[in-house]
């Protein structure tokens, strides 16, 4: 069933076409190539023109304006807003400093002001030379699908000296969408089985060649379009922003690189197909598994199988296997976008299992639902995050749901009914670069703390009266994940670019890995153990690194926990 589809008018391209002026300024969320060609073609009309970009425009200049041959330092006052974080216009900067590697730069916070939003740049060159501009970053001040006062980039527009705001492609077509979805009758939740945003767009994803650092405007209306989508229907449900029990259903943009701006919105039935079949090496895989070699590799493991159902009726598998050592639940692909925890904890779980008295349950692939829908995105947008994978086909999050129908989250009942441990080893994975909703405030409502990575770092819940086994534990794994090649001057280079465009991490440093260590009754076990590597695009040796870091946890996580001793735990729940 097609709910709404339309195809726009490029701006760009019509502005060219019918704008009489001598000069104009455009900043449209447009890429390099189609900004050139408009350039070109206004010229051609004898009309002198900048189109400049509304994404990132004080990277974008770097790359495109500012000459930095000969660039020995740069000063830049970032703005700031009423309406608006204190350092969200540094993060917009992310990730100049790792782009100019050679150039001292210094970042000062500007006075705080409601008028255009402008970075001021100071720059100084090897031959004595110096230059002060400024640079625009257009936004306005809007209610988003939340209903939250947003202060986001906008298209902006100035015509022989005369300033006024533009409506470009971009936004014309994600604000019509969610329109037509505010003007759809919707029933009760789960509200569809799955809601298709098909959209088209002529932007090619630009590599910033630093990290996996990339402008891909594609990768941020997919994230625009889920989280807001998620938020009117919350509302909707009468639901708090941000409520992971929520059960719209599975929604999927999918933005395709097109030749001009479309949408086609259609609600269908699950999608229940197996997925592509492709078998790696499980030590060097250098991608995600296909969902088939992972159930292979887990069935080789000796222990007895157990299963659940996923809410699309895809299995879900795990093995437990029996020993006299304190046992560990160990769980991975609970967010399907996450992919190197898969691999890590089946790699870490067949060494386990050549130890006569291992003892542990095993479920590398806890939403295949998700995972199902990651492999369906990546055919098109393989360095795209995808968070709509992130979640069940119901779009709530396994880990939260209650009720009588438990689906995916079954699979950790029987497992801790079956191995009563103390320890839950439950792997994650976030985004390896930049994570933006510019349409919305541009920082990912809810999620402010993931925007850019910030390495590998480790993460301990623990039950009343197990604090002491909890810090013990993560004293071990910390210092014996040193061991791994490489893994910590990851971390402190992750850590060093994020600190300049972020601030301080939050974190707490324990024998040179981040670590958050808090009290949380929420868990069912004593220990939960949560990893984060920043992993959601990456592949090759950069998913390998990955996957080692999640197998030399689980293996650090497990003998730490044979050796705690007996009195730092309050209670003998050791199966």
């Amino acid at each position: 069933m097609i709910l709404f589809e339309k195809t726009f008018a490029p701006t760009l391209r019509t502005l060219a076409d019918t704008l009489v002026a001598q000069t104009v300024e455009t900043w449209t969320f447009d890429d390099t190539a189609t900004r050139r060609a408009a350039e070109a073609a206004f010229e051609a009309r004898g009309i002198k023109a900048r189109c400049r970009s509304a994404y990132k425009p004080l990277v974008v200049a770097f790359r495109e304006e500012i000459d930095t041959d000969g660039l020995v330092s740069a000063r830049i006052t970032w703005p700031r807003h009423p309406q608006a974080g204190a350092r969200r216009f540094l993060l917009e900067s992310y990730p100049l400093t790792a782009m100019l590697p050679d150039v001292a730069i210094e970042f000062v916070e500007g006075a705080e002001s409601d008028a255009m939003p402008s970075y001021l740049v100071e720059l100084a060159y090897r031959d004595g030379a110096k230059r002060k501009l400024t640079v625009d970053a257009p936004n306005r001040v809007h209610e988003d699908y939340a209903r939250n006062t947003a202060l986001s980039p906008c298209g902006w527009m100035v015509v022989d000296s005369e300033a006024k705001a533009l409506e470009t492609d971009y936004e014309q077509l994600f604000h019509a969408t969610m329109a037509a979805l505010g003007n759809a009758t919707w029933g009760q939740e789960p509200f569809f089985q799955e809601l298709r945003i098909t959209a088209n767009f002529p932007a090619v994803d630009e590599d910033l060649g630093t990290g996996d650092e990339v402008l891909s405007l594609r990768e941020a209306l997919h994230e625009d379009f889920y989280f807001s989508a998620l938020e009117f229907f919350g509302l909707l449900a009468g639901r708090p922003v941000g409520y992971r029990n929520l059960q719209p259903g599975q929604i999927v943009p999918d933005i395709r690189l097109g030749d001009s701006p479309s949408v086609q919105v259609e609600l269908l039935a699950y999608d229940q197909s197996a997925g592509p079949d492709f078998t790696q090496d499980l030590e060097t895989a250098g991608r995600a598994l296909s969902p088939a070699q992972i159930r292979a590799e887990l069935l080789n493991i000796e222990g007895e199988e157990f299963t659940a159902r996923s809410v699309a009726g895809r299995e879900i598998t795990a093995i437990y296997r029996s020993g006299t050592d304190r046992g560990v639940i160990i769980s991975a692909g609970q967010h399907a976008n996450e992919t190197t925890s898969p691999v890590g904890t089946l790699r870490a779980a067949r060494q386990l299992a050549l130890r006569p008295d291992a003892h542990f349950t095993i479920c590398p692939l806890e939403n295949p639902d998700g995972y199902a829908l990651h492999q369906r995105l990546i055919q098109t947008n393989p360095r795209h995050m995808h968070h709509a994978a992130r979640y069940t086909a119901l779009g709530d999050d396994l880990e939260y749901r209650t009720g009588e129908e438990l689906y995916e989250q079954a699979i950790r009942r029987e497992a801790e009914r079956r191995l009563p441990a103390t320890l839950h080893l439950n792997f994650h994975g976030y985004p390896a670069h930049e994570w933006t909703r510019p349409l919305s405030g541009y920082v990912p409502r809810g999620f402010e703390v993931w925007t850019i990575p910030k390495g590998f770092f480790l993460v301990m819940r623990y039950l009343e009266g197990w604090d002491r086994a909890a810090r013990a534990l993560m004293e071990d794994v910390t210092e014996r994940l040193n061991d791994v090649p490489g893994l910590r001057a990851f971390n402190e280079a992750q850590i060093a670019l994020f600190e300049r465009h972020a601030g301080e991490t939050g974190f707490e440093i324990l024998n040179g890995f981040p670590v958050l260590i808090s009290q949380d009754e929420r868990h069912r076990l004593p220990m939960t153990l949560i990893t984060e590597y920043p992993d959601e695009t990456i592949y090759d040796d950069a998913f390998r690194a990955g996957h080692e870091a999640q197998m030399a946890t689980v293996l650090a996580a497990y003998d730490a926990l044979q050796k705690l001793p007996d009195e730092l735990m309050p209670s003998q729940l050791v199966a």
